[in-house]
């Protein structure tokens, strides 16, 4: 099956954000490419909030173009075989953990935001990840900084994007 195929397996499983789900499923629908960076319409990218629910805490990072804290994540690449694959990818990458795992049940939650050109749009596939008991971070170079926030501290340095993914995930660990 190819990461494509995956896409729109997840996608169609997905039961939230129904219409914003219908947008993505039509995207990939009109855009064969449209899980890849060259994509200029749009491309899907996987992302995943790092989070240590025994010390009531998210990683994030200091996106270093943006200059804003968000989640790990980013562009899907050939050799990932499906979307859950790049947001662990990603997440591992980013946050220098090894040992992550992936929340069951799929993605939490799906974000789309414009991005400036030549591409127009990112389809955010957003997961969660479980951070292994004792877990140490490390900043890698797609980073400005690297950091553990509390739940309650996470609206007051993030967007509403984050916060909402953040929520998301309380809610399916409770």
């Amino acid at each position: 099956m190819s990461l494509y195929d995956d896409a729109v397996l997840v996608l169609k499983g997905y039961e939230g954000q129904p219409e914003l789900r219908d947008v993505y499923l039509a995207h990939l629908a009109e855009h064969p490419d449209g899980m890849y960076k060259p994509c200029e319409a749009g491309h899907l990218t996987s992302s995943a909030l790092v989070i240590d629910p025994s010390r009531g805490r998210v990683l994030l990072t200091l996106h270093k173009k943006l200059n804003m804290w968000l989640q790990m994540g980013g562009h899907c690449e050939q050799g990932d075989a499906t979307v859950e694959e790049a947001a662990l990818r990603e997440a591992t990458e980013e946050s220098g953990i090894p040992g992550l795992t992936l929340l069951p049940g799929g993605p939490v939650r799906l974000d789309r935001h414009p991005i400036p050109a030549p591409c127009h749009w990112h389809l955010d596939v957003q997961y969660a990840a479980l951070a292994p008991v004792g877990a140490e971070a490390a900043i890698s170079d797609e980073s400005l900084d690297l950091r553990w926030f509390a739940y309650d501290e996470v609206a007051d340095v993030a967007d509403t994007s984050v916060v909402e993914l953040l929520k998301g995930t309380l809610a399916r660990l409770a």
